[in-house]
């Protein structure tokens, strides 16, 4: 029996002429299909004019359930494409458990490379690519959350972060008060498409933006790295402590993101912050 393969294929983040040969080649010669919405794969099979004689849903909630029922199709001798609704399978989309179990039953996988949102954003940033970190979505709450900000708030590399344009406003002040608001940062929207942009500015000018213009569409963020660290005095802790507050954050959550950013003893900067010298 001829083994399977499982393919991993990008797709198109906005503009359909990104679609490469190879990925048209891998998608028309697949027995099966597993995709997050059959409509919008529907849509795009149609525009290449190839039709896959079994379509499965495969998205955040489903993935588990149909692991096991892509891989008897794989052991079947099968060819199973995987495509996410834009960009490559398992980045911040379903794809990455699947995989894992694939590779680990000892099964074929091969991956048709195609357009990352991530990268795009990065390139057309201006900001160093030399070394990046990729973040995805962040916690939407919760100490997950301010766990990470935490990290970010010291992150010496670029980082690529996605979010959701209603989320937008609140996660560029979270940023904010973490990082300072003078951290330089990128977002870019509607990529590849018509109305594709890149505005670059302060995370403040970036928060003062999205009160004059209302976030559509989905936004790659890309933010500068921390400058390396260097002692800070105190009147640098204040400022900081000052943009903070004013950022909404509660005096405990100010004194834990300035701390973390400028490398500084809790105790200095909550003395700071009460004036409790």
């Amino acid at each position: 029996m001829t083994a399977g393969l499982l393919t991993l294929v990008g797709t198109p983040i906005g503009n359909l002429g990104d679609l490469s040969p190879r990925a048209i080649e891998a998608l028309g010669a697949a027995d099966a299909l597993a995709c997050e919405d059959t409509r919008r794969t529907g849509r795009l099979l149609a525009h290449i004019g190839v039709r896959v004689p079994v379509l499965i849903v495969m998205n955040d909630h489903t993935e588990a359930e149909v692991i096991d029922r892509i891989i008897g199709r794989l052991e079947a001798g099968e060819r199973v494409a995987v495509v996410s609704d834009a960009g490559m399978p398992g980045i911040s989309d379903p794809g990455e458990r699947l995989v894992a179990a694939v590779s680990a039953r000892g099964l074929r996988i091969e991956v048709v490379p195609g357009p990352s949102a991530a990268v795009t954003a990065l390139v057309g940033s201006g900001l160093p690519a030399g070394r990046f970190v990729f973040e995805g979505f962040l916690p939407r709450k919760g100490s997950g959350r301010s766990e990470r900000l935490r990290e970010l708030a010291t992150e010496t590399r670029t980082v690529l972060l996605y979010e959701a344009p209603h989320r937008l406003e609140r996660t560029l002040a979270d940023l904010s008060v973490s990082c300072g608001a003078d951290r330089q940062v990128v977002f870019a929207r509607e990529l590849t498409k018509l109305h594709e942009e890149f505005w670059r500015g302060s995370l403040a000018e970036a928060i003062e933006r999205c009160g004059e213009v209302e976030p559509r569409g989905e936004y790659v963020l890309v933010l500068a790295g921390a400058a390396a660290a260097e002692p800070a005095d105190d009147a640098q802790l204040l400022r900081a402590l000052q943009e903070a507050r004013a950022s909404g954050a509660s005096t405990r959550d100010a004194v834990a993101a300035v701390a973390e950013r400028f490398g500084a003893p809790h105790r200095r900067v909550y003395s700071l912050a009460t004036g409790k010298h």
